[in-house]
């Protein structure tokens, strides 16, 4: 089946390419093959995908068809056992199949990848075969590169044509061209754009002066060259002839005597003009500007500028008429003023000097104001000086303007002053401060603005008040004689007017306020106490604190101050509690009265660290050098500890300063100094154990652990000193001990044995270890092959008599010497031997049997 399919696929590929290469049909139950065309575009160097289907076939084949051959090469394929890479794929880049797919990855895409890809795709070929035909046509693009700008001349004159090409090294068409203009200023626009490198510039002017570069674009990307300057050669121009200070008459130019008048002869040319001055016709000056201090009358006549362009050869002149006149100084000098207290403007205008005399008249506001409302007897020489005055019922308009116009021979024009009669925009404002020495209260009342300049007057209660000055007025005031609560009011009158305007100071005692009346903090921490100042009409001096003492606050380590004409804020460090509790007052004062403000300051302790105890207290290794320490906590629930101090010390001598063996612990302690506690901190609250390494082992140790926050140290546990390990040498012990006791077990009945076997080789022996009896006793006790007398076999005699005061011992006997049977304490009533000095000696066998227990 697979080859089959196999050879349909190559049998039907040569013909797929000329019959189907735009539709895609999926190959449907009857067997039809499914053809399916897309175009990918890549870029020369970057990377591309190109995608056999959305499912993984069973069975693919990749091949390349280049372009204007029909010749199809297989570039990679997978049968099922894994792709096959071809020796065209090294032709047409990096190529890489992708994990999990049957599309390709090609990467740093060359030129020669442009063509058409073929996938051949095969699915469930074990049951029902589907053919897939994938067709991708990639399309490689190259990306343009930086173009560069040519001219035919980079100088051209003005009127000439010119030409300008954008050359590329590389870049896929269609490329499109702009040509950007960017002149001396620094401003850029398009001037032609299109899909030609040339273009042609007829008629050059000098605007077409500036740098110019071009921008290259395709599909890919877009690259702009350097630009190129253009410099375009004209002029020079009819010359332009300013005059400074500039005046013109009907005469042509006018300028006053003494004065500096200044002669600018600007011509436009490129290379710039060279300028020649001349006076009635004479060379009188070379350079663009020509300068006369102090002219006179007699420089009066014709002024001529001949400008030449010596690159061109060029040249051109203009001349113009100056005359000297002599005007008043400056201009004429116009003022407002108020008359008559307030109720009537006086106009003044003025303007002295100049030849032939100036001439002066009013204009403006006053053509709406009514003849009869003029005061024309005010007037004085029209031609020099004149005045007029009007009564403020006449003037309702606010914002009045007038103009006095003077003319002169010498000034083209009129020249004129105005003055503008307005009422202040704002209303008169009041406040009050106090001098620094606090001697004076001073209350201030301004209007300020306004043409003419308003009265102000003071009037206060108790006949306190001030009389009308200009503009602003101050009332002074000796510190404390201010009245509390009775208005003082400023009165305010302007010409235009008729009702004077008014503000009013309402003296008032300050008011102090505070955040928090009671603050509680714990102590050693920074607290801040806060006081600052309702808004009121009347400054304060200086806000003050005092401490829990009563004792005036300055900034030092302990206080640190913050503050303004409004607020004062105190902060209290590292507080304490018996040291800053207490009440803290805020304090300040006015010209009419003061005030202050307690604030509470209440420093806590820290809560008392909970009980701790040492659980564990243990050497972990026979070495001795290292103490294993586990400690419990009593109250868990408490919180607020910061940690723990472990402390230990020397129980035995110090090396180097011993004591002799049979001192006491006092007389000791007396030779070396008591037992001093070296302390560790652990910092840890959440710590319950800890190991003290690098202990001498030759020396004892107590340990003990101390709870502590961040200012309580807690009480300290019961001193402990470290057990030795118990599961070491117990066990070595008890099983030594349990051998010897066995051992010398064995060697006590041997011993015994021997002993009484050989009784009467070593009596003296015998009589030590069993002692000897009275001498009227006899122990009928016989050998053991004897028949036993006075007994039966196996029975217990009783060694003395029952009235014997010492201890009985019962001694069995046996039958033979291998058998024994267990001691017993219980005594047996034997026959009494007989007295006498010639009582027989008795031999004794003891047979012992050693059990152990």
């Amino acid at each position: 089946m697979v080859a089959q399919l196999l050879g349909l696929a190559f049998l039907f590929l040569p013909t797929s390419l000329v019959t189907f290469t735009t539709n895609a049909v999926q190959i449907n139950h009857n067997g039809e093959v499914v053809y399916q065309d897309t175009s990918v575009y890549g870029v020369v160097g970057k990377a591309v995908i190109l995608e056999c289907g959305t499912v993984v076939p069973d069975m693919y084949i990749w091949s390349f068809t280049k372009p204007g051959t029909e010749a199809i090469k297989a570039v990679v394929y997978d049968l099922g056992q894994g792709p096959r890479m071809q020796k065209l794929a090294e032709t047409l880049g990096q190529l890489t199949v992708i994990s999990n797919s049957a599309g390709v990855s090609i990467e740093k895409l060359p030129l020669a990848a442009q063509g058409l890809f073929t996938c051949q795709a095969f699915y469930d070929i074990e049951q029902e075969p589907k053919v897939y035909y994938y067709y991708v046509h990639l399309t490689v693009r190259v990306p343009v590169s930086k173009p560069y700008l040519l001219m035919s001349d980079a100088s051209p004159v003005e009127g000439s044509t010119m030409w300008m090409r954008c050359n590329l090294e590389n870049g896929t068409g269609p490329i499109q061209y702009v040509w950007q203009h960017e002149t001396r200023s620094g401003n850029i626009s398009t001037f032609a754009q299109g899909n030609t490198n040339l273009i042609n510039v007829t008629d050059v002017n000098r605007n077409h002066t500036g740098w110019y570069r071009c921008v290259a674009s395709n599909a890919v990307n877009s690259e702009s060259s350097n630009r190129l300057w253009l410099d375009t050669i004209f002029g020079p121009d009819i010359p332009q002839i300013d005059v400074t200070p500039y005046s013109m008459t009907e005469r042509g130019y006018s300028a006053l005597e003494r004065e500096t008048v200044s002669l600018l002869c600007q011509a436009q040319s490129n290379p710039a003009s060279q300028y020649v001055w001349f006076y009635n016709n004479s060379q009188v000056y070379t350079g663009p500007q020509f300068t006369i201090t102090k002219i006179l009358r007699m420089h009066t006549g014709d002024y001529a500028c001949l400008a030449q362009n010596t690159y061109l050869n060029t040249r051109s002149k203009k001349t113009i008429s100056l005359t000297v006149y002599y005007p008043p100084d400056g201009s004429p000098s116009c003022s407002v003023q108020p008359a008559l207290n307030h109720t009537s403007l006086r106009l003044s205008c003025s303007w002295p000097g100049g030849f032939p005399s100036a001439s002066l008249h009013w204009t403006g506001e006053l053509e709406r104001v009514g003849q009869d409302e003029v005061d024309t007897g005010q007037q004085t020489n029209p031609l020099t000086n004149t005045a007029i005055l009007l009564p403020s019922e006449g003037l309702t308009s606010n914002n009045s303007l007038f103009t006095c116009i003077g003319s002169h021979l010498a000034l083209k024009q009129s020249t004129e002053c105005s003055s503008r009669a307005y009422v202040p925009p704002a209303e008169p404002v009041c406040s009050a401060y106090v001098t620094n020495n606090q001697q004076y209260l001073m209350l201030s009342c301004s209007w300020d603005g306004g043409a003419p300049k308003a009265l102000v007057w003071w009037e206060g209660p108790g006949g306190q008040g001030k009389g009308g000055e200009e503009n602003s007025n101050i009332l002074i005031l000796r510190y404390g004689t201010a009245r509390s609560g009775n208005p003082y009011t400023c009165h305010a009158k302007h010409p235009l007017l008729v009702q004077t305007k008014t503000c009013k100071l309402t003296l008032e005692a300050p008011v102090l306020l505070t955040q928090r009346r009671i603050v509680s903090v714990y102590e050693g921490s920074d607290v801040q106490l806060t006081c600052n100042l309702r808004a009121n009409y009347l400054p304060v001096s200086e806000i003050i604190w005092f401490n829990n003492q009563g004792l005036d606050i300055q900034d030092t380590s302990k206080y640190t101050l913050l503050r303004t004409s409004a607020w004062a804020n105190l902060t209290v460090r590292d507080t304490d509690e018996t040291q800053d509790s207490g009440e803290y007052r805020c304090t300040t004062s006015n010209a009419v009265g003061g005030t202050e403000i307690n604030v509470t300051l209440v420093v806590k302790k820290y809560p008392m660290p909970p009980n701790v105890t040492l659980i564990k207290v243990l050497y972990n290794s026979r070495h001795r050098n290292e103490v294993e320490l586990e400690w419990q906590v009593h109250s868990e629930e408490q919180v607020g500890w910061t940690g723990f101090i472990l402390e230990h010390r020397w129980l035995s001598e110090r090396p180097g300063r011993r004591g002799s063996s049979n001192d006491s612990k006092e007389e000791t302690e007396e030779k070396i100094g008591p037992p001093v506690w070296y302390y560790n901190t652990i910092q840890d609250p959440e710590a319950r154990s800890h190991t003290v390494g690098r202990l001498t082992p030759t020396i004892t140790y107590q340990f003990r652990i101390t709870p502590v926050n961040h200012r309580t140290i807690g009480h300290p546990s019961a001193a402990k000193t470290p057990a030795e390990p118990r599961y070491n040498m117990y066990p070595a012990v008890i099983g030594a001990a349990i051998g010897g006791m066995l051992f010398a077990a064995i060697l006590t009945v041997l011993l015994l044995v021997y002993i009484i076997r050989n009784r009467n080789n070593n009596p003296r022996l015998h009589d030590m270890l069993f002692g000897l009896q009275h001498s009227q006793s006899r122990e009928n006790i016989n050998f053991p092959e004897d028949e036993v007398v006075g007994g039966s076999e196996g029975g217990i005699e009783e060694i003395g008599g029952s009235s014997s005061p010492g201890p009985t011992m019962a001694l069995p006997r046996a039958a033979s010497p291998l058998t024994t049977s267990p001691m017993s304490a219980t005594p047996t009533t034997s026959q009494a031997p007989p007295t006498g000095d010639d009582s027989e000696p008795v031999s004794v066998t003891i047979t012992v049997k050693a059990t152990g227990s």
